[in-house]
């Protein structure tokens, strides 16, 4: 359930509150997740099967590694309690709950929209989930809460990183961890958006020649994503070099900080169609084109961890993921 004074949804924002968005991030942020809540699993090809269970829990032993016997006697969950921040969906969490990494859990967004969606898969799922509408820079929990704090691709959307790296390392008991992965370096996220942008502005001018034209979406529907692609610029506030990213998250108050990398080659196949994706009918898109993309992800990520990790700077690859944990409390003697 939500928290009795949490604000509505608002997914149909007026012209007016997509002009102020321009000049209020945090504004922008609401507003646009609010307006792609509805859809955002569809989009970004969300699930919560063993497709989605085998990523989480993969990302979050690649940087945190493979704490399953962490706590002694609960190897099945080693955390009892933990927090996403910026949840979205709940596509992190949710996947980790059902991993077995996370017993009990609570999802917190800026946008009420996507708490509500959240909140909505958590109980498809049988898991036990609560949920708030929350400022990271300001987090509405006590102090020593959680046991783990979890993100994916949320720290490059808050204005001040620093202030919710402290609030996170407030809100987590002495010992705690806090692990966000997804996030865009500054070299990947160069190569990304310029490869996304050229795949938008072909696919959408293909498709206006008579032999491609059922290949296009209806110009309302290309108008709106255009829209909200704008809104995007605006709620991408932060891209990371995975040193200053350390160097950050030191500076908060965390003890054993490790950033780690992936995904090159997988990025610069997976942009593409991902844009392809959102600019062509859905019913274009069958099983077998989502299978080959999927699989197609799979190798270039397992080529990214097991040859060019090895081989290229951290720098270069797309993703930039991070954990560290609160200092313990110090001993009395």
């Amino acid at each position: 359930m939500t928290h009795v004074s949490d604000p509505a949804p608002n997914p149909h924002a007026t012209a007016d509150e997509v002009q102020a968005a321009f000049k209020d991030p945090k504004l922008a942020n609401v507003l646009y997740h609010d307006w792609e809540a509805g859809t955002y699993d569809e989009k970004w090809s969300i699930s919560y099967d063993e497709r989605c269970i085998a990523y989480a829990t993969d990302v979050f032993n690649a940087v945190a590694g493979d704490l399953s016997n962490a706590v002694a006697g609960t190897q099945e969950q080693p955390y009892g309690h933990a927090m996403e921040l910026g949840s979205g969906t709940g596509f992190f969490l949710l996947n980790l709950m059902q991993g077995g990494v996370i017993k009990k859990g609570s999802v917190t967004d800026l946008s009420p929209g996507m708490v509500q969606v959240a909140l909505r898969n958590a109980a498809n799922l049988g898991l036990d989930v609560d949920g708030r509408v929350a400022d990271a820079e300001r987090i509405p929990y006590d102090d020593n809460s959680f046991d783990l704090v979890v993100g994916h691709a949320v720290l490059h959307h808050i204005p001040d990183v620093p202030a919710a790296l402290r609030e996170v390392l407030r809100v987590l008991k002495p010992g705690g961890r806090f692990v966000f992965a997804g996030e865009p370096t500054k070299i990947g996220d160069f190569y990304a958006r310029r490869l996304g942008r050229l795949t938008w502005w072909l696919t959408t001018n293909l498709t206006k020649l008579p032999p491609l034209r059922a290949w296009r979406r209806p110009q309302t529907e290309l108008d709106e994503s255009s829209r909200a692609a704008a809104l995007e610029a605006v709620v991408d506030l932060h891209t990371f070099d995975p040193t200053e990213l350390e160097r950050m998250s030191r500076g908060a108050g965390a003890v054993d900080v490790r950033a780690v990398t992936d995904e090159f080659s997988a990025a610069l196949v997976g942009w593409p169609i991902r844009t392809f994706e959102a600019a062509v009918p859905q019913e274009k898109l069958t099983l077998r084109w989502r299978l080959f993309a999927y699989r197609a992800w799979l190798r270039l990520s397992a080529l990214d961890r097991t040859v060019l990790s090895k081989v290229l700077p951290r720098e270069l690859f797309y993703n930039v993921m991070i954990t560290g944990t609160k200092p313990s409390a110090p001993e009395r003697l």
